[in-house]
């Protein structure tokens, strides 16, 4: 049977502990607390008073004053850990908390959850070569010894390190650890906790060499998990839903972020905000709940980034051109045919394809699948076509033998078009504009991963319009872009406008043009 030990690091608030520890001890669990010693002794006297008749809460034998990047927080969890495993002999599994972290889930479902798949719930990356780590020192946190906090002695900490790398201080890591990095917050089973405290008690020497590692939290358990446990057993993620934003700082939830947070596939969540009062209240009442069901969207990471991204898209990071020396071809024409809506797209493009006998190609640089001719292994994926995008297109139109290609690109390519401008080839594009359903802004929503099938309807009706927005944020970038050669086939117009703009588009005679437009359905979802 499922048995949870929550170990808590907490350096605040006591009424919110009290609270804490009340509500997850409610359902059977129990907790070890570490209160950090910077905190005041009559907070952590108050903590001691409120729960000393509660047989399912203990505290670490020892407090530890903690600090943001040092070896300070892993041994207070190590305290914490220590306590937990004396006083909960029936305690199977360990989960690491903060005092901002808030349940999402019941104890019914998490008990099931854990009951369900003998592991071990840690985030663990390869240190080197997974690209965790974003910004500020990678290698450097392991190679040399840091004595001192970054954020309270900067010009100390770097200086020292300076004169580490002047003295070739370089040190080595343990030679049969592989060094792993991942979040913090883990859930691990009680086994692995007693063979991570016997490995340190057999290695001092790996205990020595993460004592002055930066910001070991992110790589001490990560590491011992990976070289202890079979992997089979190690499921590399946090069950803690946490976001950070561009700058490397958490984010917080409010009031309004209950059923999303209740829809992702995660037992806790953090921050949650000191002052989302109403939040905090149901969350609070959820644990002990019984019989509740959980449809899981897990929409919430994309919904963050694509909420967060606007306006950013295209510009801050956008790509590179690799291949701006690579020419087409004077000679040569490029039809790009432009739709948020590709299905619409795909259907006029094959119906250009009857009437007047172009190549074309569907949207080459946004579908994996889309059918391509082999071109030396250029065409195999979405990564390689983009940044070779000209000398993919020049092998098409040798392929095909033409000297006119129409090709497909979502709105949101505008990078692309503006590369294919600049070349000595003529390129034109048409822009299909078609009305948006609220079925399809929904539809649009899933098929990128801002929404699932159980995603509430308050989030939906929350997002549709930013999504609305962005499709017409990307509209007016095209038109404002001052391509030459550019056109529009909307829904809205009549057959004869947009025959005329099909037939400056493509070069040929109306009544062909017109054949096109007057296709029935061609705008049909």
């Amino acid at each position: 049977m499922t048995k949870i030990a929550f170990i808590l690091l907490c350096h605040r608030d006591p009424d919110r502990i009290i609270a804490q520890a009340e509500r997850l001890t409610a359902a059977g669990d129990c907790m070890a607390i570490h209160f950090d010693a910077r905190a005041s002794d009559q907070e952590y006297a108050k903590i001691r008073a409120a729960l000393k008749d509660k047989p399912a809460v203990t505290f670490a034998r020892q407090r530890v004053r903690c600090g943001w990047g040092e070896w300070s927080l892993v041994q207070a969890t190590l305290n914490a850990i220590e306590a937990a495993l004396e006083s909960f002999p029936d305690a199977t599994h360990f989960y690491l908390l903060s005092g901002d972290c808030m349940v999402i889930k019941t104890a019914e479902y998490a008990h099931d959850f854990l009951g369900r798949v003998d592991a071990d719930y840690i985030e663990s990356c390869d240190f080197f070569t997974s690209g965790w780590i974003k910004t500020g020192l990678k290698e450097d946190r392991l190679n040399y010894r840091h004595y001192l906090n970054e954020r309270k002695h900067k010009r100390l900490f770097y200086w020292a390190l300076k004169m580490q790398r002047w003295l070739r201080l370089k040190r080595k890591i343990p030679e049969d650890l592989q060094v792993q990095i991942g979040s913090q917050w883990w859930c691990l089973r009680r086994r692995t906790i007693e063979e991570i405290l016997q490995f340190l008690r057999e290695r001092p020497d790996v205990l020595r060499f993460f004592r002055t590692t930066w910001i070991p939290d992110e790589t001490f358990f990560q590491t011992l998990v990976r070289h202890l446990i079979p992997t089979d057993q190690i499921q590399s993620r946090s069950l803690t839903f946490l976001l950070f934003t561009d700058y490397g700082m958490p984010v917080t939830f409010y009031n309004d972020h209950f059923d999303l947070l209740l829809g992702q596939d995660y037992l806790f969540a953090r921050k949650i905000s000191p002052d989302a009062t109403e939040l905090k209240a149901r969350l609070g009442q959820l644990y002990t709940a019984k019989g509740v069901t959980f449809p899981i969207s897990n929409e919430g990471r994309q919904l963050f980034e694509f909420l967060t991204g606007r306006g950013r898209v295209g510009r801050r990071f956008a790509p590179r051109f690799w291949e701006t020396e690579t020419s087409l071809g004077r000679e040569r024409e490029l039809m790009i045919v432009t739709s948020k809506k590709w299905h619409v797209a795909k259907g006029v493009v094959e119906r250009m394809r009857q009437v007047t006998g172009l190549p074309a190609v569907d949207y080459l640089f946004n579908e994996e699948k889309t059918p391509l001719p082999d071109l030396g292994g250029l065409e195999i994926t979405l990564e390689k076509r983009t940044r070779h995008r000209r000398a993919l297109v020049r092998m098409l139109f040798d392929y095909y033998q033409t000297d006119k290609l129409i090709i497909c690109m979502d709105t949101a390519n505008l990078d692309l078009m503006q590369d294919f401008y600049a070349d000595q080839a003529t390129t034109r594009v048409l822009e299909i504009q078609c009305e948006l359903s609220e079925a399809y802004l929904v539809g649009h929503a899933r098929r990128i991963g801002l929404a699932g099938d159980n995603t509430p309807p308050d989030v939906l009706e929350r997002l549709l319009p930013t999504i609305r927005q962005d499709v017409s944020f990307e509209s007016d970038r095209i038109r404002d872009a001052g391509f030459t050669g550019f056109h529009r086939l909307r829904e809205r117009a009549s057959v004869a406008e947009n025959s005329v703009s099909l037939a400056a588009f493509l070069g040929v005679s109306e009544d062909q043009a017109h054949q096109i437009a007057a296709t029935p359905n061609l705008f049909a979802d």
